[in-house]
């Protein structure tokens, strides 16, 4: 995997780890906050654990969280 590729997979588990939801239509510094808060408070490796066991737990709308957050990722960090 490519270093920008990998970068981009480490912020989208944080956005779906985080507190903000797409129902608040969050702007990009909010989703970059989110996402630098998420990673300083659980670690990368700590956010893909946490993002599979979610995958584990709840598939039926963790596909759709992740989704979300890829998305809201891409535009925030253009």
């Amino acid at each position: 995997m490519n270093a920008l590729v990998e970068v981009e997979a480490v912020r989208t588990d944080a956005l779906f780890l985080s507190y903000v939801q797409r129902s608040q239509r969050p702007s990009p510094e909010i989703i970059r906050e989110a996402v630098t808060d998420t990673v300083d408070r659980l670690g990368e490796d700590r956010c893909a654990e946490l993002v599979a066991q979610e995958f584990g737990e709840h598939p039926d709308c963790a596909l759709d969280r992740m989704l979300w957050a890829r998305r809201a990722v891409r535009l925030a960090f253009l």
